[in-house]
């Protein structure tokens, strides 16, 4: 059950309307790492997780980034009213509009949102449940949950950055904040499970769980404790990093007589002839620049 209080849940104050502002800010409404897709991410694993600390702290996240969600709307909707109101009442002529909102999508906001916030990112790509990388499995949402608010710090970060209005900058500060505090909470509930490590039921393969591949090798190569000391077994050697199963490293599939004859008809009839150089179209049409081509017959 949800129950709506009219006053958001941190003042706003907004110095002056800015339609390129308001579009910045639609990464955090419509985008990946925006409040829509944290609220939705937290619901849907409050909703699966069978474990009555974990579930009631997700909801109360979930409902406290809806709470978020609607004080960045404010915040786009208040740095659109000025050209909102301008091009709902026709008070100016339309170059001029397009001077206003000449370096953003801003006009496609006024235009077809009305100047409300709506489901897109910044780009205005819409919004979907994409962005939404619940798993089910608490190890894993988990730790999605930590990187997810950390990117989101990020983006409030930069958005902090690109304005000099001190009441935006106040607001943003705090969604910021709360999500360092989130990222606490996501810790804590991580690692009071107790075998936190590896995400799962299945243990790892003994054979591979401590073995570091060396896959890019050249100038650059460099040791530190992700991939060197006694933890590790480096494996540098290009032949050992194939076939690391002790096998001839070759796919196989066992097919029935009938499978093995339709497949051998289907090699047979697409075979390629390399014995063969044949006149492509490429040949027929080649002209200055073409490069090198099949010599064609007058």
């Amino acid at each position: 059950m949800f129950i709506h209080n009219k006053r958001l849940m941190y003042t706003v104050r907004v110095a002056r309307p800015d339609p390129d502002l308001a579009t910045l800010m639609l990464e955090q409404f419509g985008g990946p790492q925006g409040e829509l897709a944290a609220a939705m991410r937290y619901f849907t694993q409050a909703l699966g997780d069978n474990d009555p600390g974990r579930k009631d702290m997700l909801y109360d996240i979930a409902t406290e980034e809806l709470s978020h969600l609607e004080i960045i709307g404010s915040i786009i909707a208040m740095l659109n009213s000025g050209p909102k109101a301008v091009l709902s009442e026709g008070m100016e002529e339309a170059m001029e509009m397009r001077t206003l909102t000449q370096n953003s999508t801003s006009h496609t906001q006024q235009i077809l949102y009305g100047g409300g916030p709506a489901l897109v990112n910044s780009s205005g790509v819409p919004w979907n449940a994409g962005y939404v990388d619940t798993i089910g499995e608490p190890l894993a949402d988990l730790r999605s949950n930590i990187a997810a608010e950390a990117r989101a710090k990020i983006v409030y970060e930069r958005l902090i950055n690109v304005t000099d209005d001190p009441g935006i900058k106040d607001a943003l500060t705090f969604l910021m904040t709360r999500e360092v505090a989130h990222q606490k909470s996501f810790e804590k509930a991580l690692y009071s499970i107790e075998d936190n490590f590896p995400p799962g039921k299945l243990p790892g393969d003994p054979r591979f769980t401590d073995t570091y591949f060396d896959m890019s090798q050249g100038e650059g190569n460099a040791q530190g404790p992700w991939n060197s000391g006694p933890q590790w077994e480096v494996v540098a050697d290009r032949e050992q990093q194939s076939a690391v199963d002790g096998g001839d490293g070759q796919p196989a599939v066992k097919l029935s007589a009938t499978q093995k004859a339709a497949m051998a008809a289907l090699v047979e009839r697409t075979a390629s002839r390399p014995d063969v150089d044949p006149v492509t179209g490429a040949d027929l049409g080649a002209g200055p620049g073409a490069g090198t081509t099949t010599p064609v017959e007058k």
